[in-house]
């Protein structure tokens, strides 16, 4: 099939929404011959700090010479990026090949009434392609929770991590953070060795602990006390972690601690017979990049763009905002109505003189007028226009080279958006 009629195929899947549990992913895997049993994996769950988590440890390891491979979600401007080796995504071709073998196995299995889900396809051609291509490691990114996730499916892995826990997808993992932490905690398997983002909210971290000593599996949680940041800034920061001099290209304070738990990862795969160097780590970390994660588009008018959609993420970039850009602010601000906007607008609202507010090109997203209205509660001036086009061209209208213009809300917006902002700002 064309690469073209394998993503509709894929979307095609979509009709059958999400659907938790892990059965119907077992059957698929068995159909394929079991690829999860051929490939080590570093697996990782959490609210927040997934993404920059999977970025510098997939990193490293390609800095030490691993084949390395690395499954996301959601993707930002190409569907291809879900899934990469040593950082290049899958070609178009090779992701037709993958849906030459698997589709009729889906339809195998649709025959025998076990119909499986569009991220359970998604995460089949991952699991499948990273083995045909003979990775020797891979970082997988769990979609939502962690027992149930269509990722679980592996067997215990390398490492596994669970970053920082709040309240998101509370219709499918409960309303409160601890009955997250019990689902997210789901990856934590019998003898594993997991490591646990430092600074959790109340109740979150003795779940972890319990299930760990359940299951018999280690748990690491990096000590940041003895931290030393030298600069920081926009453009990342310098500290000196665990004795190691290290730079990230991620802006804020809560990237420290994302950064502790990947060189807790990393200690945790040395120990499993990883040979990663120092100069593999720090260098893996400088080349680390994940666009639409706080990033910095321009300097001058200052220019962020963060697809983070969930309160967490709101008041992380409400600390990078109030640490690092003292400048009038104006924002382009597009959600998804299944969000909570109002919640993220009463932390990032304030912070803004002027919020434009756009409609994602998704059926799941909050009208233009919908979000400006929730905007007006929090901030001086919200106005609702028909498209990222205009939205750029009126936040630019308003914004002068020594002020800031933010674009947050949505990976759908940041998508939409961060093409528009390459022709604005094309070389930094």
């Amino acid at each position: 099939m064309t690469y073209q009629e394998a993503v509709e195929k894929i979307d095609s899947r979509l009709l059958f929404g999400m659907k938790p549990g892990l059965e119907r992913m077992r059957a698929l895997m068995d159909e394929l011959g079991g690829p999860q049993e051929k490939v080590e994996f570093v697996h990782i769950c959490g609210t927040n700090g997934k993404g920059s988590v999977c970025a510098l440890v997939s990193s490293v390891l390609k800095e030490s010479g691993y084949k390395t491979g690395l499954n996301i979600s959601p993707y930002v401007l190409n569907f291809r990026e879900r899934f990469q080796i040593d950082g290049q995504m899958i070609t178009e071709e090779e992701l037709a090949g993958e849906m030459d073998v698997i589709w009729p196995a889906v339809e195998r299995l649709d025959a025998r009434n076990i119909v499986i889900s569009e991220f359970e396809l998604v995460t089949a051609i991952a699991l499948h392609w990273f083995a045909k291509k003979g990775c020797d490691i891979a970082v997988l990114e769990v979609g939502m929770g962690g027992l149930h996730d269509a990722t679980n499916v592996i067997p215990t892995p390398a490492a596994a991590a669970v970053m920082s826990i709040s309240l998101d997808h509370t219709a499918w993992l409960g309303d409160t953070v601890e009955q997250i932490a019990l689902e997210k905690s789901g990856i934590i398997k019998r003898n594993g060795r997991v490591v646990l983002y430092p600074e959790q909210q109340y109740g979150v971290t003795e779940i972890i602990e319990g299930v760990c000593a359940e299951r018999g599996a280690e748990l690491h949680i990096p000590d940041i006390r003895q931290t030393q940041v030298w600069t920081e800034g926009v453009d990342g920061t310098d500290f000196v972690m665990g004795g190691i001099k290290l730079h990230t290209p991620f802006m804020g304070w809560h990237q420290i601690n994302n950064a502790a738990v990947a060189l807790e990862l990393v200690k945790v795969l040395r120990e499993q017979g990883f040979n990663i160097s120092e100069e593999n780590l720090a260098v893996g970390f400088k080349k680390a990049f994940i666009p639409a994660r706080m990033e910095l588009l321009s300097e001058r008018p200052l220019c962020l763009l963060d697809g983070g959609h969930n309160p967490g993420c709101a008041l992380a970039l409400r600390g990078v905002l109030e640490r690092y850009v003292p400048e009038r602010k104006v924002a382009i601000m597009g959600m998804m109505a299944d969000k909570d906007s109002a919640a993220a607008l009463e932390i990032l609202g304030p912070m803004f003189s002027k919020v434009i507010t756009v409609r994602p090109d998704n059926p799941r997203s909050l009208s233009a007028e919908d979000l400006a209205a929730t905007a007006a509660r929090f901030c001086p001036e919200a106005v609702p226009v028909g498209s990222c086009r205009e939205a750029l061209d009126m936040a630019l209208e308003d914004v002068s080279d020594r002020e800031a213009l933010i674009a947050c809300g949505s990976f759908y917006l940041a998508g939409e958006l961060r093409p528009l902002l390459l022709e604005k700002f094309p070389a930094r």
